[in-house]
């Protein structure tokens, strides 16, 4: 196997990386403080990334977005990963779900936002329905043709600069053997449309200026039109679409483990304790040798799970694999570099402490780790009727 990057992949990783260097990292520390990125600001960054030609980069030529494997976008994730996600999140990457739109659809949410006119947030978990996706109590009934949605949704990312929403809802139960099962309904939701409520979610330590939403769905009506697939089809296009987002939170951890990495390395070297380096302990020298392992280990598991989506081949448990190792990873090297910077890890002065809060979240959204361990459980014993 030839694990080189092609030309287009390095320049890919090098353009990448250069904005993120120049555009992102002079404003984290504003963000930080303030908890907010400012509507310019995130204007100006969305309008740099559309003259680079890499906005909606994850989506395919014939709709406008650059047409990148799923390799080359991990390798975008990957370099994103480094900056603040409250401001990387304007470099504009829509959820591919929308390819599901169809018809009148395409004209007003998929295309649009593909060309940075409109921006999308993604609905799925409510205050008792996190992991346990069926268990959401939202739900869409009939009523004189159209769909009445009432319910909660929270921790909504991005819900704050979002102009619809892409809602996931029950809309039916059916008996099983194994219990009742509901039947789940996707649907696109206008930001401003009667009965429906965006407002303030809550403060997390993680990701600061990178916002969290409650939504509130009080009997708004919609109609058969903004139904996304299929009715009683969410879980279809879910698996279609969004389970391959987990490659994003793995590729994103790599690339945060490695600037964290970076820091680790350069203070390990200036440091200067007994008359030398403290880069000269094994004490830290093997902390900084475990770290890079891991990172480099972290990475072929998630660049080779976005191979194998891009030659078609089932793909499942090596997604999760990636995001469980890549998030514990990332918690375990951001520990080690805040102990290896002693007390100032912890100050605010320096970035570590940052750093070492963000990484928290990243083994709960997208499927906690749990869930990963699963999946991967599931898929080795599912073929042995176990």
């Amino acid at each position: 196997m030839d694990f080189a990057l092609s030309d287009e992949q390095e320049m890919i990783v090098a353009t990448v990386r250069r904005f993120v260097e120049t555009e992102i990292y002079p404003h984290e520390a504003e963000v930080e403080r303030t908890g907010k990125v400012p509507r310019d600001l995130a204007r100006a960054l969305r309008d740099k990334v559309l003259e680079m030609g890499f906005y909606a980069c994850n989506f395919a030529e014939d709709v406008g977005g650059a047409g990148l494997s799923h390799l080359d976008f991990a390798l975008v994730e990957r370099e994103l990963g480094r900056g603040s996600m409250a401001l990387t999140h304007f470099f504009g990457r829509p959820q591919n779900i929308l390819m599901a739109c169809t018809e009148d659809q395409r004209e007003r949410y998929l295309l649009p936002a593909v060309r940075g006119e409109r921006m999308d947030a993604l609905a799925m978990t409510e205050p008792d329905a996190g992991s346990d996706i069926r268990s959401m109590r939202c739900t869409a009934t009939r009523d004189g043709g159209d769909w009445v949605l009432n319910g909660t949704k929270h921790f909504i990312s991005g819900a704050d600069h979002a102009d619809f929403f892409i809602v996931f809802v029950a809309t039916g139960l059916d008996e099983t053997p194994r219990g009742p099962k509901k039947r789940i309904t996707c649907f696109l939701v206008d930001r401003g449309h009667p009965g429906f409520t965006v407002r303030d979610g809550y403060r997390s330590v993680s990701h600061r200026g990178y916002a969290n939403c409650i939504l509130d769905f009080d009997d708004c009506r919609l109609p058969d039109a903004q139904v996304l697939g299929a009715v009683d089809g969410g879980f279809a296009v879910m698996n279609e679409w969004l389970y391959a987002t987990r490659i994003t939170v793995a590729a994103m951890s790599v690339g945060r483990a490695r600037r964290v990495f970076d820091h680790a390395v350069a203070h390990a070297a200036e440091r200067q304790q007994f008359g030398r380096p403290i880069a000269g302990f094994q004490g830290v020298s093997f902390q900084i040798a475990d770290m890079i392992t891991e990172i480099d280990a972290a990475d072929w598991l998630t660049l080779a799970a976005a191979a194998r989506l891009d030659r078609g081949l089932p793909a499942n448990r090596e997604i999760a694999s990636a995001k469980l190792y890549a998030t514990e990873m990332l918690a375990r090297v951001t520990d080690a570099t805040l102990q290896i910077h002693g007390g100032m890890g912890l100050m605010d002065d320096l970035p570590i402490e940052r750093f070492w809060r963000d990484a928290r979240v990243e083994r709960i959204w997208d499927g906690t780790s749990e869930i990963q361990r699963h999946i991967i459980g599931r898929e080795i014993f599912r073929p042995l009727g176990a």
